[in-house]
């Protein structure tokens, strides 16, 4: 599912931490999912988040999902409740896979619970919570941190490394699985413009440009494709478990402007 974008006077509305108010989950989950039941997925999935984020505008989310027995994992959602734009990174696995880690800087725009939704490939649905606190500068309409003429002159470049995968701190069940697999880590140069941002000079706001989709494909072979949003952090990282046998990443970046990059590496002597 492609993300809906939300109309800009309603995203602006959002920009600045709610007082404390009714949850929106129950609301979100019956949006999302309708009458599709919501397994408890806390045997499954690990979050690792921060309880208070050092810096709103790029705050790690991570988490290790281990699928259950005879099950593969065919999509996962990040959720960021109280966002302006909720639904902050899908993942949606052209090679299912029984476990799978990811860790993605995101903006966090104010204190919210997080859930992490997996679908196994049979269409049940596991879900995980936590809540992360803020400072509540409100991340979303924060200035960009480069000037906008400058990012624009390197946005699409990508560095890709593939490593060993370190042994999580969350969970010991799930982080010994996440030891077989291998770990590519994507650095993405793009301003990642949420729409709400105002340009310090000309006190216009600085039109909406996020990253759209990261398409990863493996040796040749499909494996993920994440779809981003406004929540993606100015130039994100992206990591995420793979394979252990994996020798080549091929990644296709396209952004809301239709720009489109390509980078590629190989492990040594593939």
């Amino acid at each position: 599912m492609k993300h809906t974008l939300l109309p800009l006077a309603l995203m602006a509305a959002l920009a600045l931490p709610a007082a404390a108010s009714e949850p929106v989950w129950p609301d979100l989950a019956q949006d999302l999912y309708g009458t599709r039941p919501l397994l408890d997925g806390t045997e499954h999935i690990a979050i690792d988040t921060p309880y208070r984020t050092t810096e709103d505008a790029r705050t790690h989310v991570k988490a290790t999902l281990a699928a259950p027995p005879g099950r593969l994992w065919g999509r996962v959602e990040v959720i960021l409740d109280d966002n302006p734009m909720p639904v902050s990174a899908v993942f949606d696995f052209k090679a299912p896979q029984p476990r799978f880690t990811f860790d993605v800087t995101m903006r966090i725009n104010g204190p919210t619970p997080l859930h992490v939704v997996g679908e196994t490939t049979d269409g049940q649905l596991y879900v995980a919570d936590t809540f992360v606190k803020t400072s509540g500068q409100g991340a979303c309409a924060a200035p960009p941190g480069t000037d906008p003429d400058v990012a624009l002159a390197t946005l699409g470049q990508m560095r890709i490394a593939i490593t060993d995968s370190a042994v999580s701190r969350v969970q010991d069940r799930l982080a010994a699985l996440t030891a077989r697999n291998r770990q590519v880590d994507l650095e993405i140069s793009h301003p990642s413009h949420s729409g709400m941002q105002m340009d310090q000079i000309s006190l216009l706001f600085i039109p909406l440009r996020y990253v759209e989709t990261v398409d990863i494909d493996l040796d040749g072979g499909g494996y993920v494709e994440m779809t981003g949003s406004i929540s993606l952090s100015e130039n994100p990282r992206v990591s995420l478990s793979v394979p252990g046998r994996t020798q080549a990443v091929d990644v296709t970046m396209t952004d809301t402007d239709g720009t489109v990059s390509h980078a590629q590496a190989t492990l040594p002597g593939y």
